[in-house]
């Protein structure tokens, strides 16, 4: 589209060099005139620019989108939803959700995450966002597809982008005007490295949580060790995943890695499995987004 204006406005400059010429030989009009013309119509913008679409630090309304993380799973009983913790849309006053912090009534917020969800399913939570019609939507998906029994079983990155840049495209169709903020996945390795310091964690992390990372948490083998580091690669591609197709839209901002590089600590962790974050730890949460939705510049 630019290339089209340059060789319109050149045209139009060679066009009116052309006419002042012919005029200077028939004895009328100024050759500076001309060029001055063309001069203002070269500067004159593309009727077509489009301005970069405005960041609202106040939308009316909320629409959380996520996994067991954004659901508060195990932040207040074993092995339980509990959604009144949860760092996105919780009622309770020591969290201090972003819901509460951002809007005007926290009770337009809704909380459509699903404890266990990987990315495949963003979708179907993006058409139940539809029907709410928020003005603000965050996301905070892929510790469940770097949480299975093995590394192999991981979500594969080529896979992981493709169902993200689907869910990304049916909500920017059916939810334009909607903004997004697109939190990192957390730091898996982190979480392990606090947690396997209770013994109680380590015997419930037997049961079969985030294998990938969790198993033989007290190992020091050069096995566990690579295993470890790829799942934590794992999520550090995923991150530049988010990053990436969140930055082909105008309404969406990436945290720039903040909930990754946050360093939980063990009074942030659920006291049921020491590894989900606690009703501390999902206050955390809350202040990071928070903080990545009301910048007054976007996250890189």
């Amino acid at each position: 589209m630019r290339d089209s204006l340059r060789r319109r406005l050149a045209g139009t400059a060679v066009a009116l060099s052309a006419a002042a010429s012919l005029a200077g030989c028939f004895g009328g009009g100024q050759p500076s005139q001309a060029k001055a013309a063309a001069k203002e119509a070269a500067a004159k913008p593309s009727p077509s620019a489009k301005p970069t679409p405005k960041w609202d630090t106040r939308p009316a309304s909320l629409a959380a989108l996520g996994d067991s993380i954004t659901r508060g799973f195990d932040a207040c009983g074993v092995l339980k939803d509990c959604p009144d913790v949860s760092w996105a849309t919780g009622s309770s006053t020591s969290v201090d959700s972003v819901a509460s912090r951002l809007l005007a009534n926290p009770a337009d917020s809704w909380n459509l995450a699903e404890s266990g969800a990987r990315m495949s399913g963003l979708t179907a939570q993006v058409e139940q966002a539809v029907a709410k019609q928020p003005e603000q939507v965050t996301i905070l998906m892929g510790a469940n597809d770097a949480c299975r029994q093995s590394v192999a079983a991981m979500t594969p990155v080529t896979d992981y982008r493709r169902e993200f840049e689907d869910a990304m495209a049916v909500l920017h169709r059916r939810l334009p005007k909607a903004q997004v903020l697109v939190a990192s996945v957390p730091d898996l390795k982190r979480l392990w490295s606090v947690g396997r310091e209770n013994p109680l964690g380590r015997e419930v992390w037997k049961l079969g949580i985030c294998q990938s990372m969790l198993a033989d948490p007290v190992s020091a083998s050069a096995a566990a060790d690579a295993r470890r580091n790829a799942v934590r690669d794992q999520v550090v591609a995923y991150n530049a995943v988010l990053k990436d197709v969140c930055g082909q839209y105008a309404k969406c901002r990436y945290d720039g890695g903040a909930v990754f590089d946050y360093s939980f600590t063990m009074g942030e962790l659920s006291a049921w499995d020491w590894f989900h974050p606690s009703a501390q730890g999902q206050a955390q949460l809350a202040r990071i987004v928070y903080r990545a939705i009301t910048s007054s510049t976007v996250t890189e």
